[in-house]
């Protein structure tokens, strides 16, 4: 293929879109503004509407929601319906829109891909396509998909959107691998997630703010993000109960929604765990000030290999705010932890040295603020949102880095 112009039209896939003032997950926010500000234009396919089709302008970004409804806590067949009604409806749309350049279609889930293997084959438009988790290996490893036949399907799946790109992103170097597996043959660039530096910010704990939540100034630990299956918050609440089994006043914020919050909010009950608080979703602004009230930013998966591989927004979110990091599973994040002196370790098997390690902390402060100065500084040098957007602008750009582009420096982060 040719070198692409300078400026283009971009059609952006991304099934779950959100600005920064829905809270979640906004990487596609940022970085389709940053191509919007680089002077391309960008159109965003989405879902969520329920009323029908809607269309809005938000900071240059033209959004088009799709009546697409989707929970987390949609079974199986529910979700599956979701993936391919949006697949639907996607392609639909970009019939009716001027045509585009490039397509940029970011995962999960995978089928996503079937737009841009579409777009390809009937209307000769190229496409990028962003890893943000293996799919279908998640879903296997979750025991979610059990059907050999539908695995086998679905990897093959995987294997054809991957091939036929005209790149892949990879979010972590775990995933680059995984990539470089499948296709060794394909251009692969690494753009982890990051931080927002502006947005999220160091915050000294006030009496004000201490007051507006009810919290005593003791040891905080708090979690910010999805409360699903494989988010493994159980073992935070684990953590509360033996605090609370050894007197210790310290204080544990469960910030997030998803399908387990109703599991979890009663397992702290049954316990008796009143030094756990479940706080209600918010905006980007009051993830940072919730994590402003925290010691520590709880950071945990489910104990499958495939989750080893994962670049949580949560993790950046902490590392901008200046916190210490309690990480409960080995993997890209863990060694990033280790390497930086960002925090430390909670394994399930391990508990016990993590709970001396934390009363350790709790007896000398300087050594959490050394952690949070660590955090803050890995997200300036290595994980400014100005940084993924220079990555994905070279990415998209005319002089595109060779076969497996991915550097070495890059894989070596942690």
């Amino acid at each position: 293929m040719g070198e692409i112009a300078e400026a283009m039209r971009i059609i952006y896939i991304h099934q779950y879109f959100k600005t920064p003032t829905e809270g979640g997950a906004v990487r596609s926010y940022h970085l389709a503004k940053g191509l919007v500000d680089a002077g391309h234009e960008v159109e965003m396919i989405t879902g969520g509407s329920i009323n029908g089709y809607d269309q809005r302008w938000i900071d240059g970004i033209k959004v088009h929601y799709l009546p697409v409804a989707y929970d987390q806590k949609f079974g199986f067949l529910k979700r599956s319906w979701a993936f391919l009604n949006y697949v639907r409806q996607a392609k639909k749309l970009i019939k009716k829109l001027p045509r585009p350049d490039l397509l940029y279609v970011t995962s999960t889930p995978l089928t996503t891909g079937l737009i841009g293997l579409w777009a390809k084959k009937s209307l000769a438009i190229p496409y990028i396509f962003e890893v943000r988790d293996l799919w279908p290996q998640a879903p296997i490893e979750v025991g979610a998909i059990k059907n050999p036949v539908l695995k086998s399907s679905l990897k093959g799946l995987e294997r054809k959107i991957y091939q036929r790109a005209m790149g892949l992103v990879a979010l972590s170097p775990g995933i680059a691998d995984h990539l470089r597996k499948v296709t060794p043959n394909q251009k692969i660039h690494l753009i982890p997630n990051f931080s927002d530096l502006d947005r999220f910010f160091p915050m000294e704990k006030s009496q004000f703010s201490l007051q507006k939540y009810g919290l005593q100034n003791s040891l905080t630990i708090a979690y910010t993000g999805a409360l699903g299956k494989v988010n493994a918050v159980d073992e935070l609440l684990t953590l509360a109960e033996l605090a609370k089994i050894r007197g210790k006043n310290w204080q544990f914020l469960i910030m997030g929604e998803g399908s387990y919050k109703s599991k979890l909010q009663d397992f702290a009950s049954e316990k008796l765990l009143s030094n756990v608080r479940f706080l209600p979703f918010g905006s980007k602004d009051k993830v940072n000030e919730v994590l402003g009230l925290a010691d520590f930013s709880w950071i945990s998966f489910a104990h499958l290999p495939v989750l080893k591989t994962n670049s949580p927004n949560k993790f950046f979110d902490a590392l901008a705010a200046g916190k210490a990091i309690l990480v409960n599973h080995k993997g890209w994040v863990y060694d990033l932890v280790k390497t930086h002196q960002l925090g430390i370790s909670c394994l399930p098997s391990k508990v016990n040295s993590a709970f001396a390690k934390l009363e350790e902390i709790e007896s000398a402060p300087h050594q959490l603020e050394k952690m949070g100065n660590n955090s803050r500084k890995l997200a300036e040098q290595y994980f400014s949102k100005e940084l993924a957007i220079s990555r994905l602008n070279h990415a998209i750009g005319p002089k595109n880095s060779p076969p497996n582009s991915v550097g070495r420096k890059d894989i070596l982060m942690a």
